[in-house]
């Protein structure tokens, strides 16, 4: 305890530069979880399809939702191949199909289909509703908390407008980022010329079944005509559908090594600074009986509750945001969310435990060996 007030009271004695690095360090920490979340959303995207065992049919060469135009009799076609479980034809309508924050993606699908398919958990309003009147739609709770939607809403994007017959939840947090209608009535709204045509089919497989030999299938089936096929896992479409945006989340993995290199410069300065202002201190404390391993403790430990005390602002900040916020990005009609879990918070607050003690260890030494003689010829 007599340590820590030690500290704390030497910390406050330059409380200007404390304050000052302790939000450095806060904010090079909350642009790294921010960073991080993304990943982890695209990570979890990843892997809840590759587990789910699903296959995407595109058109061909065909990658936004506005130029994708398949027969919808595919679906009865499709369903009559070995492995096939259930086919569910998607017509797809996005206010944006180029990488945004706010993209709102409307999926038409069968109703009955949906909720075969779909495990969603109503926070308000119910499947009956949904299912009774064609033109209502359910809302995922990202999507709602965003854009301040509730249950009896009319929802608009453009010229399609819809009836929020209800709000869901979903294990799957990109899930949550979707607007479901009814699939006759998306094909209305957009046109007639859409009635019979669907942006893309999903195919759910059978257990067991080799998704490459199924997929193989389908496009050698359509490769003449009349609408040739791309047929792929959903995990790999929607891997691809994002595009750069996919590669520049990767990259953004070097933004944020930056930020941990930030902050363990900025510790380490404001370290070092401290050391050098109360080197004197420091040789008297040796006089008193200190060892240098004990002034080496010292200085470590307040490097260490610098980056700890910039780390739990950063890191508590960033999960709260993230949390209220229900931020996603998207492209293409695929949406990832940032993801604040408890992972994140762990990897962010050992990175700050780390990098402080890293910061400090070169301050320390310098602090445990300098002279004692003349260090207190200047007292």
């Amino acid at each position: 305890m007599k340590l820590i007030a030690y500290i704390m009271k030497t910390l406050w004695g330059h409380r200007a530069r404390t304050m000052l690095t302790v939000a450095g360090s806060a904010v090079a920490l909350f642009v790294f979880c921010f960073i991080q979340s993304i990943q982890e959303g695209m990570n979890d995207l990843k892997q809840r399809q590759e587990a789910r065992g699903s296959l995407i049919v595109f058109q061909a060469n065909k990658f936004c939702p506005a130029t994708s135009h398949l027969p919808q009799d595919y679906d009865q076609q499709i369903s009559k191949f070995a492995g096939v479980k259930d086919v569910i034809p998607i017509q797809v309508f996005t206010n944006n199909c180029r990488a945004s924050l706010d993209v709102v993606v409307f999926y038409g699908v069968p109703p009955k289909k949906l909720r075969a398919a779909r495990d969603f958990e109503f926070i308000s309003g119910n499947w009956n509703e949904f299912e009774t009147h064609q033109d209502a739609a359910i809302v995922g709770q990202s999507v709602a908390n965003r854009r301040k939607i509730k249950v009896g809403d009319k929802f608009s994007i453009g010229d399609l407008s819809v009836n929020v017959a209800g709000i869901y939840r979903s294990e799957n947090p990109a899930e949550e980022n979707y607007i479901y209608s009814h699939l006759e009535f998306l094909q209305r709204r957009q046109g007639a010329n859409l009635v019979g045509t669907v942006t893309q089919l999903e195919v759910i497989l059978a257990p067991g079944t080799d998704p490459t030999q199924v997929s193989t299938a389908i496009d050698e089936r359509y490769r003449k005509g009349p609408v040739e096929t791309n047929t792929r896992a959903k995990g790999v479409f929607q891997a691809k559908s994002l595009g750069d945006l996919s590669q520049l989340i990767e990259m953004a993995h070097y933004l944020g090594l930056a930020c941990v290199g930030l902050v363990l410069a900025l510790v380490a300065t404001t370290t070092l600074m401290s050391v050098e202002d109360r080197i004197q201190e420091h040789a008297v404390l040796r006089t008193l009986g200190f060892s240098g391993f004990k002034v080496f403790t010292l200085v470590l430990a307040e490097s260490t509750f610098l980056s700890i005390a910039g780390g739990t602002l950063g890191v508590g900040t960033a999960l709260v945001v993230l949390k209220l916020s229900s931020l996603s990005v998207g492209a293409e009609a695929v949406t990832v969310a940032f993801i604040p879990s408890l992972h994140l918070a762990w990897v962010g607050m050992l990175l700050a435990c780390v990098t402080g003690i890293c910061a400090g260890i070169i301050p320390a030494s310098y602090a445990s060996r300098a002279e004692i003689v003349p260090a207190l010829r200047n007292v």
